[in-house]
């Protein structure tokens, strides 16, 4: 096996323990069992939990950064960067299902180590440029104003509590169908783009 296929194999395997415990409850030596490795080649490519932590983050969030980023960049009015922002955390929500859990978990567990990870990942940067896209459209009366904390929980909470609550909302509500899920999910986006519109509209 090549060096970088032991990698990948190491984080998807850290990845794996870290959304099944948290990272406080999960040890360098159960990271190592599960990628079949001893914890000294562990060791030699990730020399701390930390580290690990950090290479796990990345890779879930390297898929949709740089696309955020350059959507928050553009001179797409706010409102439609918010439908392309949605459009991306979908897809990516869809290939990565684990990712809403795993990120609340760890909020609930340490937030201040999550958002020091996600600075020293520069995360928080396509936030602030969005901020800031908001904020000029604010000034230049398009839209209505508004704290960010209103726009990123209503957002947020928005998006991420039909992943969360799947499994109770497709039993609930789907008879416990997967296709009638993900055609709730798909429709969900306008209902989030409508709440949005009122929530900024003038």
């Amino acid at each position: 096996m090549s060096n970088n296929n032991i990698e990948e194999n190491i984080i998807n395997a850290a990845r794996t323990e870290f959304v099944k415990h948290g990272y406080e409850c999960t040890s360098m030596s159960e990271i190592a069992a599960r990628a079949g490795i001893n914890r000294p080649t562990l060791h030699y490519y990730f020399r701390t939990k930390e580290k690990m932590f950090q290479a796990v983050f990345g890779d879930i969030i390297e898929t949709f950064i740089p696309d955020m980023q350059s959507i928050a960049e553009s001179d797409l009015p706010f409102i439609d960067k918010l439908k392309a922002i949605i459009d991306k955390y979908i897809a990516t929500f869809a290939q990565n299902p684990d990712v809403p859990c795993f990120i609340i978990n760890e909020i609930e567990r340490d937030p201040q180590h999550l958002l020091a990870t996600a600075q020293e990942l520069h995360i928080d940067k396509y936030l602030k440029t969005l901020h800031q896209s908001m904020l000029k459209e604010i000034e230049a009366g398009k839209i209505k104003p508004i704290a960010p904390e209103k726009m990123f929980c209503t957002f947020y909470g928005l998006l991420v509590f039909p992943i969360v609550s799947k499994k109770v909302t497709k039993i609930i509500f789907f008879d416990n169908q997967e296709s009638d899920y993900q055609e709730f999910i798909q429709n969900w986006k306008e209902h989030i783009i409508r709440i949005m519109q009122n929530l900024i509209s003038l």
